[in-house]
């Protein structure tokens, strides 16, 4: 089960013994896993319709929504049953029909990642030049601490620039990462440093992250999003179901270390005009097909 600690002030989770937010967030660092799927689909609907519509919600709501995505009637109904197996959902029995509603670790989950999700790329963050430099190296041996190592230092927004070198420009991460290591038992140290007169902070970035990469999944978004809805019910949760990977994927660096023309910025600018395009539309067919869908008397 999932074992997280949501930081109120930052409004992330911590990444503990378990995966976090990643299911929220799109499950592997490359993106590849939760995308297309029927259960991050699902998980996603959840998140942007569920969730602040009550937490609760008639399985023919959520049918009608996943056939939109192109998920058939069996496939829906499977992952809502699998969901609840793992703690995400429960069901109750009204009448002749069921209500499913998020758990107590569902809600905070969908909440943190909505946040995270919501506000990521909308607000660039002062860089004071400094950067936290972790010295941690496992055992060739160890290698499940040294892919949680990895994977949890990941999560936090560190990149690795050497084997045990790894590097953040926001000071803020150390703190994760002591919590991470920590439990890990992984005995490593830390240091607080700026760029000396070799090298420049750009090319740092470039070594330790996958810029390219990360450059060509942002213009795959752009050119996914830039025409007109077709459908706005569908088209808001797969403009969402798209943009969770990136708070995942992006380490969300400064803007020194960044080319000029980083679409990263056009993209967070585009998801959040465009998510708000939709929403009215969106809510008004949710709500509209909740009432329908209600027995009578239902309150």
């Amino acid at each position: 089960m999932y074992d997280v600690r949501i930081d109120a002030r930052l409004g992330s989770v911590e990444y503990a013994t378990s995966q976090g937010l990643a299911p929220v967030l799109g499950a592997r660092r490359d993106g590849s896993a939760g995308v297309d799927t029927t259960r991050g689909l699902l998980i996603t609907a959840l998140g942007e319709y569920v969730l602040p519509h009550g937490c609760s919600a008639w399985t023919q709501t959520l049918i009608a929504l996943m056939e939109r995505l192109g998920v058939r009637d069996k496939s829906a109904r499977q992952s809502l049953a699998r969901l609840e197996e793992r703690g995400w959902l429960e069901r109750e029995r009204v009448g002749r029909q069921t209500r499913w509603s998020l758990t107590e670790l569902s809600t905070e989950l969908l909440t943190a990642g909505a946040d995270r999700i919501y506000t990521f790329g909308q607000e660039p963050r002062d860089w004071d030049g400094r950067w936290v430099v972790l010295l941690a190296s496992v055992r060739e041996r160890d290698r499940g601490a040294r892919y949680r190592m990895g994977h949890g230092l990941g999560w936090a927004g560190f990149g690795s620039i050497g084997q045990g070198v790894w590097v953040s420009p926001w000071l803020d991460q150390e703190s994760v990462a002591v919590g991470l290591l920590a439990e890990l038992h992984i005995e490593a140290t830390s240091f607080r440093a700026e760029l000396g007169s070799l090298g420049s902070g750009p090319e740092v970035a470039r070594q330790a992250w996958d810029l390219p990469g990360l450059e060509e999944q942002y213009s795959d978004f752009l050119g996914q999003f830039g025409s007109e809805p077709h459908d706005v019910v569908a088209d808001l949760a797969l403009l969402v179901h798209r943009w969770r990977r990136f708070p995942f994927l992006d380490p969300e660096l400064p803007a020194q270390l960044l080319s000029n023309d980083w679409p990263g910025v056009i993209a967070a600018a585009r998801f959040a005009e465009v998510r708000a395009s939709l929403l009215p539309g969106a809510f008004d067919w949710w709500r509209e097909t909740e009432a329908a869908n209600a027995p009578a008397g239902w309150t």
